[in-house]
């Protein structure tokens, strides 16, 4: 059973997204599932620290990004998604020139919290970070 109160379209998340930060670092939404999102990211010189390997802080953004996207669609009309609470585990390197994907699954949508497992794998398909979001369920403006 679909989870989507507002059913994502690939199209429609790239075009609100391309002047935002999700657009600058090239994070693509790929699949829609029942009870899923999908989206990888390239990793080249918008996406590295020093040592040539995947910032941390980008890692947090994608999984965000990821998370608060479903949350967003979890809700009911009139009603969005801000994050409260992010954590990740940052397991193993991720080099340039690598492509991330991304899976984020619901842990519990409830009526005024979500919250988000999000994977990150490198292109070998090894999990590099694992994420948890809390999002909160708020009446838009």
């Amino acid at each position: 059973m679909a989870i989507w109160k507002r059913p994502p379209s690939i199209a429609d998340v790239h075009a609100r997204n391309a002047d935002t930060v999700n657009g600058l670092l090239g994070i693509r939404i790929v699949e829609v599932g029942e009870d899923f999102l999908r989206a990888e990211m390239p990793v080249d010189e918008r996406h590295i620290q020093p040592f040539g390997m995947l910032h941390g802080g980008v890692s947090v953004v994608l999984a965000e990004t990821l998370g608060s996207m479903a949350s967003g669609h979890c809700c009911e009309e009139g009603f969005g998604a801000v994050g409260l609470e992010i954590n990740a585990n940052h397991l193993l390197p991720v080099a340039k020139g690598d492509v991330v994907t991304a899976e984020c699954r619901p842990v519990r949508v409830g009526r005024n919290v979500h919250v988000w497992n999000i994977e990150l794998r490198r292109g070998d398909g090894r999990l590099s970070c694992v994420s948890r979001l809390t999002t909160s369920v708020i009446p838009l403006r």
